[in-house]
């Protein structure tokens, strides 16, 4: 089990899905994209890298579409350089952060300090970092209005285990 195992591109792939065809994107492009965003996920720069995979794969493709796919791919990242420049480029980065939030995002969390042998305390700084951060870097109002509760469990989940991580301490 992985925090970017096979679930979490099913998952990206229905939350594209469902903001492409709210925001009238190409749903070739965006489905495509979500499908192939982390076939390169354990490599550094996992972005460029599963682009450049994602280029080869769709050789003998029209090549507007793969160009279209492989910089949706390029830039999803939270970490990578590459801002997304299309409207299907912005709705892969904003399923990709989705799934990073909720309770998903919160499980998702926990299982990726696992495989990186973080405690609990240093996955706390994880949300600090990142997740708390996510909902403030969306680029589609579809995308914005399912963050808005998502964020909300992550804020009451990040209280909650601070107050009970610091409940005994001496004063």
């Amino acid at each position: 089990m992985s925090s970017h195992d096979k679930g979490h591109v099913e998952r990206v792939v229905k939350i594209a899905r469902y903001i492409a065809e709210k925001e009238g994107a190409r749903l070739d492009v965006v489905l495509k994209a979500a499908e192939l965003h982390d076939i390169a996920r354990d490599c550094p720069n996992h972005a460029e890298k599963s682009a450049k995979i994602a280029r080869e794969l769709l050789k003998g493709y029209d090549a507007e579409f793969v160009d279209a796919v492989c910089h949706a791919i390029e830039a999803h990242s939270f970490s990578g350089s590459v801002r997304p420049k299309t409207l299907e480029a912005k709705i892969l980065s904003d399923a990709d952060k989705l799934d990073a939030m909720g309770a998903v995002g919160v499980a998702r969390a926990f299982l990726f300090s696992g495989e990186k042998g973080r405690n609990v305390e240093e996955t706390l700084i994880h949300f600090e970092e990142k997740l708390l951060k996510l909902k403030d870097m969306l680029y589609t109002e579809t995308a914005r209005e399912i963050a808005r509760e998502r964020h909300k469990f992550l804020e009451e989940f990040y209280r909650q285990i601070k107050k009970e991580l610091n409940e005994f301490e001496s004063k």
